[in-house]
């Protein structure tokens, strides 16, 4: 039973890390870029329903063959907009809302995977019940196939880190879309460190993550 609960373990430890796990109360470790983005503007509220951090964890070897995936939902966010370009924002992701999306015709596995990813063991929802991302400087790209270089804080576990992602972001008609390059994230920078055992396979430390936002202009 153990066995079997540490192989679905797996996906959950990348699971939390794409998203972007983080406390409410202050962070233990904050290494943090300085804020250089001001609320000056129009203020967009997240579209909650439409918005979302899409996760890729890996095991053994980083292909498709051997990842899962799934999604987190995001609790609230806002961005301002200033002279028609993209000033700042904050996104906070709801940790308990963590699931995998490849075992969701699985239930039995898929409630033992999220139910072990929330314990202790891992996230610990209930002291870390919120993940964060916020945008510390927004800069245009130069090159290649997005339009926005995107610095940030991300948050997980109470450790913060720089984090830097490339974006498309659009503002069309009282909307704010951004769409972020996915990316790879460290989880074992954010105090995620468990490791199955070598029988059940080699937990890659990477993770894969993709922020998707739509926002809203405040009325």
């Amino acid at each position: 039973m153990k066995r079997i609960l540490f192989s679905l373990a797996i996906p959950a430890i990348f699971t939390s890390l794409v998203i972007v796990s983080c406390s409410k109360e202050k962070p233990v470790i904050s290494e943090g870029n300085e804020v250089t983005t001001t609320k000056d503007g129009a203020k967009f509220v997240l579209d909650t329903l439409n918005s979302n951090v899409e996760w890729k964890g890996y095991k053994i070897f980083k292909s498709e063959n051997t990842s899962h995936f799934g999604k987190i939902k995001f609790e609230s966010g806002d961005v301002t907009v200033k002279d028609g370009k993209l000033e700042s924002g904050k996104f906070v992701a709801d940790m308990a809302s963590l699931t995998s999306e490849d075992l969701k015709d699985k239930k039995e596995d898929l409630e033992k995977l999220n139910g072990h990813l929330k314990s202790a063991d891992f996230f610990e929802v209930e002291k870390f019940p919120t993940a964060s991302y916020e945008i510390t400087k927004v800069s245009p790209a130069a090159e290649g196939d997005y339009n926005t270089i995107l610095d940030g804080n991300l948050t997980v576990k109470g450790i913060t880190k720089p984090t830097q992602f490339k974006a498309n972001v659009a503002i069309h008609e009282g909307v704010v879309s951004i769409s972020t390059e996915p990316k790879d994230i460290m989880r074992e920078e954010f105090g995620v460190k468990f490791q199955s055992p070598a029988a059940n396979g080699v937990i890659k430390n990477e993770v894969t993550l993709q922020i998707r936002v739509k926002a809203l202009e405040k009325k």
